[in-house]
């Protein structure tokens, strides 16, 4: 690795490198279980970090907390380096941050109901098109009123507000159907039982803590672990986007540079697009378009090529294919169009080696500094320099407990927000209601004019009824409207 390289491999008589300003061009790595797709990502890591960058991956399997300790020298390891012609390979740990949604394997990963959005929410839920439309309402009012969902329960109180509601609301926000805020509700009872309200609430995460650097310059690397997580894979792959969406809204555009902010490893990149409707595709193309010009590069993770969508697999300039094995018909048509997404070489025909590559073996194609993909070489990778496998559990909690961001995440906070707010709102309407009741008894002249200002009160716009019996308990530090971007993440920062 030179300043602004990294060595991927060699080939026996040239050594393969990607040129670390082409990465926020982005990358896609695949082939079959076991072929070395996980230790490519370490290298890759581990490399960016000495570089200076950023890194946040998932760990699917468990096996990158080997990231913060050194590797140690083996016959096989110093073979490939003397093939590799690797004459100065430093064993080494890179400073490493652990994160985990559930809070045992990390510091606890939250974000709130209103930071994640509608949208992504709707993706969440599985929601049909007529469910997303009255969820959209339900944060369309609460966003007009600078009223944050910061966790389940407020959503849940948001909801039945809505359906509450739902004839004021028709006017100025379209029809409320009961019978899908329903459907919702029994829908956030399964993400609950799937464990999803442990991902909601605050502190939510701050961006600023995955785009750190350690004393010496190097980039820490943050490290999801998603060895439980994956068994919610809908859970896994809308975190990911929303932070994606996250990263896209909140940094500044940066232009072409010698190297990116950060960069950001997509494994198990099928489950992002699988099922995913086609609106929902078009908004992820796009994010993948313009989070190049805020300098972060994305790489997706997966099995073949095709798992990912022509629209985004043709923003992906540097290319990693390792092997494949085609025993079906369906296997041979995966590994053809792999095949085809290379410039070719003429020494060798590329769907063919696709099947011959060894582990640890894969078929590179990387951008010049010009942007332009190089022909495909078949490629032994570089060994990486920290430690093949996990850490030992012992090993990561000292680790975690000498993070500095330790204390940051792991006490939860529930302060005031819609669900009180809208609690707070039925008291007070319920206290009207005694105190109409009275008046009522006291003469009929009284109930006539107590009864047309409570007709006149009803055909109000949801708007004044809001800032009549919640702006007060709203307070000013609430009390703008928030603004959303592509995927429904609040633009200008967390309030």
């Amino acid at each position: 690795m030179t300043d602004n390289h990294i060595l991927l491999g060699g080939n026996g008589t040239d050594q393969i490198i990607l040129n670390a300003g082409m990465a926020n061009r982005h990358g896609l790595i695949t082939g079959a279980t076991g072929t070395g797709k996980t230790v490519t990502l370490q290298v890759l890591a581990e490399s960016f970090s000495r570089l200076g960058v950023p890194v946040f991956t998932a760990d699917v399997k468990g096996d990158l907390s080997g990231l913060a300790t050194g590797g140690k020298a083996h016959p096989k390891i110093t073979e490939r380096l003397e093939y590799i012609k690797i004459n100065n390979h430093a064993f080494g740990a890179s400073p490493v941050v652990f994160w985990d949604v559930f809070g045992k394997q990390g510091h606890p990963v939250r974000t709130t109901v209103s930071e994640m959005g509608p949208t992504l929410l709707a993706n969440l839920l599985e929601l049909n098109e007529t469910q997303e439309g009255v969820l959209q309402i339900a944060f369309s009012v609460a966003d007009d009123e600078g009223l944050l969902l910061l966790d389940l329960k407020d959503l849940r109180s948001m909801l039945n507000w809505t359906a509450d509601n739902a004839a004021e609301l028709e006017r100025d926000y379209g029809r409320v159907s009961k019978q899908s805020v329903t459907a919702i509700l029994r829908r956030l009872l399964v993400l609950e039982e799937a464990g999803g309200e442990v991902f909601f609430g605050e502190p939510a995460i701050r961006i600023e803590h995955l785009m750190q650097t350690d004393f010496s310059g190097r980039g820490v690397v943050s490290i999801l672990d998603a060895t439980t997580l994956y068994h919610s894979p809908r859970i896994y792959a809308t975190f990911l986007l929303w932070l994606l969406s996250e990263l896209m809204e909140e940094l500044p555009e940066q232009g072409d540079a010698d190297r990116p902010k950060l960069v950001f490893f997509f494994d198990e990149a099928h489950l992002l697009f699988s099922k995913a409707p086609s609106a929902l595709l078009e908004k992820i193309t796009q994010v993948v378009r313009l989070i190049r010009s805020k300098g972060v590069g994305v790489f997706f993770i997966t099995q073949y090529p095709n798992d990912v969508p022509d629209e985004v697999i043709g923003q992906l300039g540097n290319r990693i294919q390792h092997a494949l094995r085609a025993f079906t018909p369906k296997d041979k048509k995966a590994v053809k169009a792999a095949a085809e997404t290379f410039r070719q070489n003429p020494a060798f025909d590329t769907e063919t080696i696709i099947g011959q590559l060894g582990v640890g073996e894969a078929l590179i194609s990387t951008l010049d500094k010009k942007g332009v993909p190089s022909m495909v070489e078949r490629v032994l990778m570089s060994p990486p320099c920290s430690k093949f496998g996990p850490v030992d559990e012992s090993e990561r909690a000292k680790l975690i407990d000498r993070s500095p961001l330790k204390g940051t995440y792991e006490q939860s906070m529930d302060r005031e927000s819609a669900y009180e707010m809208l609690a707070k709102r039925e008291e007070e309407l319920l206290r009207q209601r005694e105190a109409q009741a009275l008046q009522e008894e006291e003469t009929k002249e009284k109930r006539r004019s107590t009864s047309s200002k409570s007709s006149g009160s009803k055909r109000q716009g949801v708007g004044e009824a809001f800032a009549k019996s919640v702006a007060r308990a709203v307070g000013s530090s609430l009390g703008r409207q928030i603004i959303r971007g592509i995927l429904g993440s609040i633009i200008g920062g967390r309030r």
